[in-house]
């Protein structure tokens, strides 16, 4: 072969070797940690075999072994949730397509045996060629897969995210659920209570049968609320136990049996919307998701009417003389019928269609901010109205019938009656207060970041004491 011919095959394959590049383990998840760390002090780590398994497990199990907290919950999930780490595993796929992006296509090597037309030898031709027109794509199918990476590490970015909201929502109705079983639990000591006092008056002849149905039935409605909340208990642990990823004997952990009281100060809304604009991975992603398509649909255009093309060198041995002819070899497509007009047009559309997406999102976004914000308030408005007006009112209510039952001017179940009515305004409360503390949660997932508490949170109003059997009168209250 001709020494030009030659150079010109080495420069054709070799021309993208700087595209041969080592996929790093890990990679990109350094930006991910960044990405989290400005939303929440929680840490992260992905399992990929480096040796820092064991660690991470004690970490979890230490935690586990303390009573969990709200931050805690958080910090177990992020280092143990299975799911999380599945998601983990699209950087490695990003970046591997990334790699690939850069890399030439291999030189194809054609070989052709043939007989001579005029004697026994045989004519042989030998090619070398490779596909010139990818290597001069490679800037461009480096930068569109470069952006897919950047794609995929806020697709992760946002998977840790909802995952750390979605953890501190079921923390908190846990919570909820453990206080409003215990409520439930007095309710039903008390209406128990007022049946069996029902029971003697009836057998003493001081009350009818309709009121000792009354009794027993209200009694009946509370069990049947009572084993409706041990349901809802297990319900919310298996819950937070699938967000933690546990399983076992670690699912014996015990939580911080109280939700903490309303915060001193309100959270003002101004700002919140102009934050999540800036905070919202989801938002960001949208954004990256232009980015492709807007990079995908230049090289298209760039290259429609020249999509592939082969350069190579041939050499031809006839078989009569044996001699070897050699030249170079090319192989352009004729874009007579295909201008590659379908795929540009595809591309943007689909980059339209990305444009409205995005423009959309952000108007749900500020909605999901101003909506989530008001029921936030809503209910720490009912609980601190049950707090400061209506738990103190029913206990004054409390009070006073006691008092009059004392004089004998009210009956027994007038007595249990207010006191049933108190554990139900606290069950009120215990519902705004569970509503807000998820509704607090659900706001910092609209925001995209965790929000500062602004003033101390005192402990919540605390839940009537369990009834007591007053001492019966026999005056026919």
């Amino acid at each position: 072969m001709p020494t030009s011919a030659v150079r010109l095959v080495v420069l054709v394959a070799l021309g993208g070797a700087t595209g041969c590049a080592v996929i790093r383990p890990g990679g990109g998840f350094d930006d991910v940690q960044k990405l989290v760390s400005r939303r929440t002090p929680a840490q992260i780590h992905w399992g990929d075999g480096t040796g820092t398994e064991p660690a991470v497990a004690q970490r979890v199990k230490d935690l586990l072994h303390n009573e969990i907290t709200a931050g805690a919950a958080v910090q177990i999930a992020l280092l143990n949730n299975r799911k999380l780490q599945a998601a983990y595993g699209r950087l490695g796929i990003a970046q591997a397509d990334l790699v690939q992006a850069g890399l030439p296509p291999n030189p194809v090597l054609l070989l052709d045996v043939h007989p001579g037309t005029s004697g026994p030898g045989l004519g042989v031709e030998l090619g070398l060629v490779t596909e010139f027109i990818s290597i001069l794509q490679i800037p461009l199918r480096k930068r569109v897969a470069a952006a897919a990476f950047e794609e995929a590490k806020l697709e992760v970015a946002h998977a840790v995210w909802d995952l750390a909201t979605e953890v501190k929502v079921a923390f908190y109705r846990l919570q909820g659920a453990l206080q409003m079983l215990e409520l439930r639990q007095k309710v039903t000591q008390a209406t128990t209570l007022s049946a069996q006092v029902a029971g003697r008056q009836h057998e003493a002849g001081n009350n009818t049968d309709l009121e000792l149905a009354n009794e027993q039935a209200l009694d009946d409605d509370a069990r049947l609320e009572l084993a409706e909340s041990e349901v809802e208990v297990e319900s919310a642990r298996e819950e937070l136990n699938k967000l933690l990823g546990l399983w076992g004997a670690d699912t014996t952990w015990t939580i911080a049996p109280r939700l903490p009281g309303l915060p001193e100060h309100q959270l003002p809304p101004a700002g919140l919307e102009s934050r999540a604009m800036e905070q919202r991975l989801d938002l960001a992603v949208a954004r990256q998701q232009m980015e492709v398509l807007s990079r995908t649909a230049e090289l298209t255009r760039l290259y429609r009417l020249l999509p592939t093309g082969e350069a190579g060198v041939s050499a031809h041995r006839e078989p009569e003389d044996g001699f070897w002819s050699t030249g170079p070899s090319l192989a352009l497509p004729i874009p007579i019928f295909d201008q590659r007009q379908a795929v540009l047009a595809s591309n943007l559309a689909e980059l339209r269609q990305s444009e409205e997406r995005y423009a959309a999102l952000a108007v749900d976004i500020r909605a999901d901010v101003r909506r989530a914000w008001v029921r936030m308030q809503a209910a720490r408005r009912r609980a601190e109205y049950c707090r400061t007006v209506a738990l103190p009112r029913r206990q004054r209510v409390v009070d006073e019938t006691q008092k009059e039952y004392n004089a004998m001017l009210v009956g027994v179940f007038q007595l249990l009656q207010a006191k049933r009515d108190e554990v139900e305004t606290a069950r009120r409360y215990l519902d705004a207060l569970t509503g807000y503390w998820v509704g607090r949660a659900e706001l910092e997932r609209a925001v995209g970041a965790e929000l500062p508490v602004d003033g101390a949170v005192p402990p919540p109003a605390s839940i009537p004491a369990e009834p007591t059997a007053p001492h019966v009168h026999h005056h026919g209250g």
